[in-house]
């Protein structure tokens, strides 16, 4: 059975690049694009939204928090409908520019601490459902396995993309280790691959506090904005192509 193979590209700013988007769209089936909160512009959306399209990968929203100082790694104090404003207004920036390339924007994906917030509370994921549902009804939701997001998705009716993550312990619950935390990330591109293949054979995710946990899982992440982000992801690419996995894209365009 094949899987999609994500990463989270155009986190640039202005003449600051984040990454490598290019070599990146050459391995992944589909992106998750900044749309100018944590991070991205216009003309970076335009780059990276252009270049996706180019290679045939399938797009969508990474709507965070309005804290490109931190990345969108902080939480923000706010009220749910001031969430789903924020979120509905950095969705409508991406498929406004998409508009241009031209190419579809196809799901919608929280980033940073946004998604780390919607996967336990379940006001600030119905909140992002909502935000979601308002703006196309036809928009997918990309949401971390076995959390709040997830569910409330679910039970609206939404089409619904569980992730996993290729470089990123996880917790009992089914969130994702702190970034604080010493396991929080894998940088070992081998360990990381043995970890998923092991994972796409029985369906159980290691924690780092029990016994591992079932997730399900359509989609794999591999972070973009790390040195080795690129090996990483190519690494994985053809391991999971070397045991029949080849990525293919959870949404065809």
């Amino acid at each position: 059975m094949a899987i999609d193979l994500n990463s989270d590209l155009g986190e640039g700013f202005g003449p600051w690049p984040m990454g490598d988007d290019a070599a990146m769209l050459q391995i992944v089936t589909s992106a998750n694009i900044a749309c100018g909160g944590h991070a991205s512009d216009p003309q970076t959306m335009y780059r990276t939204l252009a270049l996706a399209a180019a290679h045939g990968v399938t797009v969508g929203a990474h709507p965070g928090y309005n804290d490109r100082e931190g990345f969108g790694r902080r939480v923000i104090p706010m009220a749910p409908d001031e969430i789903g404003r924020m979120v509905a207004a950095q969705i409508g920036a991406l498929m406004g520019v998409a508009a241009l390339v031209p190419v579809k924007v196809a799901y919608v994906k929280p980033h940073g601490a946004l998604a780390n917030l919607a996967a336990a509370d379940t006001q600030v994921a119905q909140a992002i459902f909502d935000a979601i549902r308002a703006i196309d009804p036809d928009l997918a939701i990309l949401a971390i396995s076995g959390t709040q997001l997830e569910k409330v998705a679910k039970a609206g009716g939404a089409k619904v993309y569980s992730e996993i993550f290729a470089d990123r312990g996880y917790l009992s619950s089914g969130q994702l280790v702190p970034r604080s935390h010493p396991k929080a990330m894998i940088h070992d591109a081998g360990e990381a691959a043995d970890r998923l293949l092991a994972f796409l054979d029985c369906g159980l995710m290691p924690v780092i506090d029990g016994d591992p946990i079932k997730l399900d899982a359509h989609s794999i992440c591999v972070h973009g904005d790390g040195p080795a982000a690129v090996a990483m992801a190519g690494e994985i690419r053809q391991r999971l192509s070397d045991a029949g996995r080849t990525p293919q894209p959870f949404i065809k365009i």
